[in-house]
C-alpha cells in the first residue's frame, strides 16, 4: 500500500429538508386544519479514528465528501427523515487543518474517537408550526437551512515513542531493521528511505514504537532533498535518537547540520530529549573511535553512545537508554489522565451534594417547595 501522509478534501454537511404545506381533509371532519410536517435535518460530517490504517491513500482518489440532505416534511404532521452522515475513517494521529494549514481543527489521537466536524442544516418548518388562534390556516413553510462546507487538509502524524533522525545513509533504516521486525529498504545510496517507517522494539517486558524518518540534508528548510515534510511524524515522540555516521570526515559538522534543520522546522523538535549515537563503528578503526567520540562530545557537551547495527554492538544499550524517556513520557500522560478523571469526579460529586442539599431543604430547581 502506498504511503500518503497528507491530502486535501472538500467536506459538506447536508442541507435541511423543506417544510410542508398541507391541510387535513377527511370526510365527516369539519375542522381539519394545517398538518404540514417539518423537514428533516441534514446529515453531519463525522471523523472517526479507526485501527488498522497507517496512510491517507484513500483520500488521494476521492476528494469530495458530502452528507445527504434531510427529506422534506409531509402531510399528516409527518416530519422528514434525517439525512445520512458522511463518515471519514482516518488513521490514528491524523490532524485536520483549515485551508491555509495554519489552524488545527481536530486531532485524532486514539482509536474509537469520533468528532462531529460539521453539523447538518436544520429542517424547515411546515405550516402546522405556524398555526395560532388568530391564524388557523397558515400557508407558510420554510425551506431547510443549508449545511456547512469547507476545504480542509488531512495530515497524518505517525504515533511513535522514539524517532530516528540523521543525515542520509546514517544507518537509520539498518538500525530499525536490527532492533525490530520492520524490513525497510536498505541500500548504499542517499535517500533510500523515501517514506517514514515504523517498528516495535522490545526491552525486557516493555515495548515501544520507533519511527524511521527520511534523512535531512543542509537546506532542507528551503526545499532541498525531501525537505521538512516528514519531520511532523516525530513531533509526538518522547525522545529522538540522532544517528551520526562515524565514517564521515567531520561527524561534528554532520550533527550541526541536522540540529540546525530541526531548529528551523520548529514544532518543539529542538527541545525534545535527544540521544546521540555514533553509528557504523564496525567500519572505523578501533583506535579512531575515541577520537571521534571526543569530537562529537565536544560539539554537543554531553555523552555519546556508539552502535553498530550490522554487528549488534551497543544496540541493547541504545534501546535501554531510549526506554527511560519513553517511560517518563508514559507516566506523565497517565498522571495527566488521572488528574483529568479526578477533576471530573470532583465536579460530579459537587453536583450530587448540591442536589442532596436541595432535597433536604425541600426546594426544587423550579423554586417551589412542597406544603
Amino acid at each position: 500500500m502506498k504511503f500518503l501522509d497528507q491530502a486535501k478534501v472538500f467536506l459538506k454537511s447536508g442541507d435541511g429538508g423543506p417544510g410542508s404545506v398541507s391541510f387535513r381533509r377527511e370526510a365527516f371532519i369539519e375542522y381539519g386544519g394545517p398538518d404540514g410536517g417539518d423537514g428533516g435535518r441534514g446529515g453531519a460530517v463525522v471523523l472517526e479514528c479507526v485501527d488498522g490504517l497507517n496512510t491517507l491513500i484513500d483520500y488521494r482518489y476521492q476528494q469530495h465528501f458530502k452528507a445527504a440532505s434531510g427529506r422534506p416534511g409531509a402531510g399528516g404532521n409527518r416530519s422528514g427523515a434525517k439525512g445520512g452522515d458522511s463518515v471519514l475513517r482516518l488513521p490514528v494521529g491524523t490532524q485536520v487543518l483549515d485551508d491555509d494549514r495554519e489552524h488545527v481543527i481536530a486531532d485524532l489521537t486514539r482509536v474509537g474517537q469520533r468528532i462531529v466536524l460539521m453539523k447538518g442544516g436544520d429542517g424547515g418548518f411546515g405550516n402546522a408550526h405556524y398555526k395560532t388562534s388568530t391564524n388557523q390556516s397558515p400557508r407558510k413553510s420554510l425551506p431547510g437551512w443549508p449545511g456547512e462546507e469547507m476545504w480542509v487538509w488531512l495530515r497524518l502524524k505517525l504515533i511513535a515513542d522514539a524517532g530516528l533522525v540523521g543525515l542520509p545513509n546514517a544507518g537509520k533504516s539498518t538500525f530499525l531493521s536490527s532492533v525490530t521486525r520492520a524490513r525497510p529498504k536498505i541500500a548504499d545510496y542517499p535517500f533510500t528511505t523515501l517514506h517514514p517507517g515504523l517498528g516495535v522494539a522490545t526491552v525486557g517486558k516493555d515495548e515501544f514504537v520507533i519511527a524511521d524518518i527520511p534523512g535531512l540534508i543542509e537546506g532542507a528548510s528551503e526545499g532541498a532533498g525531501l525537505g521538512h515534510r516528514f519531520l511532523g511524524h516525530v513531533e509526538r515522540c518522547a525522545v529522538l535518537l540522532h544517528l551520526v555516521d562515524a565514517t564521515q570526515d567531520d561527524p561534528a559538522a554532520a550533527y550541526r547540520t541536522v540540529r540546525q534543520e530541526l531548529e528551523d522546522y520548529g514544532g518543539g523538535l529542538s527541545n525534545k530529549r535527544e540521544i546521540v549515537a555514533l553509528s557504523k563503528i564496525d567500519s572505523v578503526a578501533e583506535e579512531d573511535i575515541p577520537v571521534l567520540i571526543d569530537m562529537v562530545q565536544e560539539e554537543i557537551g554531553r555523552d555519546v553512545i556508539t552502535i553498530s547495527a550490522i554487528s549488534g554492538a551497543g544496540l541493547d544499550s541504545a534501546l535501554s537508554t531510549l526506554m527511560g524517556p519513553v517511560q517518563d513520557a508514559r507516566r506523565a500522560r497517565k498522571d495527566a489522565a488521572d488528574k483529568a478523571n479526578d477533576a471530573e469526579s470532583f465536579d460530579d460529586a459537587d453536583d450530587t451534594d448540591e442536589a442532596a442539599a436541595s432535597a433536604e431543604t425541600g426546594e426544587s430547581e423550579a423554586g417551589w417547595s412542597p406544603v
